[in-house]
């Protein structure tokens, strides 16, 4: 006969045991208790957004980027060499006038050149009326040894003369000739040195005008390389200074090759450009007809207002306006595609109905359903694989996006 003594091994498993039996006794009186004996409910139908198709303005655009530059750019460069800056007279975002002094080149060496010039037009004066004088006399003398000669003739023919005599006379006579013809040609020449040194001075008094450089157009200054000092030359490498013609600028945007077709001149442009907190309103002035074999853009040159006081060289995003129209609309999430369709899906009641529809233009966060609903119709709106057609569900409105009528 044993006896058993209890050990720290056996007080676990007794524990063990007891709960299980405890368990299993009580598990289907709690069931029973808690059921009750009823039928479990059905479950609920999922709860979806839904909104109503409204009748909105929609506005299709097509979103650009580009830089803001002159529209002509007007580059002022000496046209004289070897002049020094001596005086600046218009600095960088200055408004100017056409033919307004922008610098001054020393004009020195000009103005040495002017004063010899003028001496010798002096001389040239002289040499002419002295030429003429020449003339005068030679013209007088030729005069007299024909007369002379004349007389010498009447008494040869009388036998008074000397064959001697006659041929002294008429040797004047000839001499007389050369003398005048000689005058004239000297009068020839001083009039031809007078014409050379009045076209130098004509050369000297344009390289003085020259020597004060203008705008050619009104403007604004927007770049001025020119420094005190410099030696200006023509064949410089930068322009003295860089006017944006009558202050006119524009954005020169990039445009997708796939909505080059849609857009057109004087088309109504929102231009915002970089740090600018409200959008200036621009037209289309220009579309390139070349689009770029690398990128596949084309660029279009929008005309800002002449008020606009846009930077040259700022990045700007601009909104072409394409079409604007009126007409029933839902949110371009209740729209799904098909292979050759556009569907969305009606909610009748609870139960869901796909629908093919026929769209319109699109903006906004909206577009336009030109067939296949009626205004107040509701729609599921974020459309989806995970409803089908027919699904029952519970419809929650959801906030609207329309835009709101005049």
């Amino acid at each position: 006969m044993f006896r058993l003594f209890p050990s720290a091994l056996s007080r676990p498993l007794a524990a063990t045991a007891l709960a299980l039996v405890v368990t299993a006794g009580f598990v289907p009186a709690l069931r029973a208790q808690g059921t009750g004996g009823a039928t479990p409910a059905a479950p609920r139908a999922p709860s979806i957004s839904v909104v109503k198709v409204e009748r909105a303005e929609v506005t299709a655009a097509i979103l650009v980027s580009g830089t803001i530059i002159a529209r002509e750019e007007v580059l002022v460069a000496a046209e004289i060499d070897g002049l020094a800056i001596t005086e600046i007279l218009a600095e960088e975002g200055e408004s100017v006038q056409a033919g307004q002094i922008l610098l001054r080149l020393n004009r020195a060496a000009l103005d040495v050149s002017l004063a010899q010039n003028t001496a010798s037009l002096q001389r040239n004066a002289a040499t002419i009326a002295q030429a003429r004088a020449q003339i005068a006399e030679a013209e007088a003398n030729k005069q007299q040894a024909n007369n002379a000669l004349s007389r010498a003739q009447t008494l040869r023919t009388d036998g008074i003369t000397s064959a001697d005599t006659f041929d002294q006379r008429l040797a004047a006579s000839r001499g007389a000739d050369a003398r005048l013809v000689s005058a004239r040609q000297a009068l020839v020449s001083a009039e031809a040195d007078q014409a050379l040194t009045t076209a130098q001075r004509g050369d000297i008094e344009l390289r003085i005008r020259r020597s004060e450089i203008k705008a050619p157009r009104a403007g604004v200054i927007s770049r001025r390389n020119a420094r005190q000092g410099a030696i200006a030359g023509m064949a410089a490498a930068e322009p003295l200074f860089r006017i944006i013609a009558d202050g006119a600028v524009e954005l020169e945007a990039e445009v997708p090759e796939a909505d080059m077709p849609r857009v057109a001149i004087g088309k109504p442009v929102k231009v915002t450009p970089a740090g600018a907190s409200q959008p200036i309103t621009g037209q289309i002035r220009l579309i390139s007809p070349e689009v770029d074999r690398q990128t596949r853009l084309g660029k279009v040159r929008i005309a800002l207002p002449a008020a606009s006081t846009s930077a040259i060289g700022v990045f700007g995003r601009g909104v072409i306006e394409i079409d604007r129209r009126v007409g029933l609309t839902v949110p371009v999430s209740a729209v799904t595609y098909r292979r050759d369709s556009a569907v969305i899906q009606v909610v009748e009641g609870t139960t869901v109905r796909s629908r093919v529809v026929k769209l319109g233009l699109s903006g906004q966060g909206r577009v336009e359903i030109v067939d296949g609903v009626k205004d107040g119709d509701l729609v599921v709106a974020r459309a989806g694989t995970f409803l089908r057609d027919g699904d029952v569900i519970t419809p929650v409105p959801a906030p609207s996006k329309a835009m709101a009528l005049n």
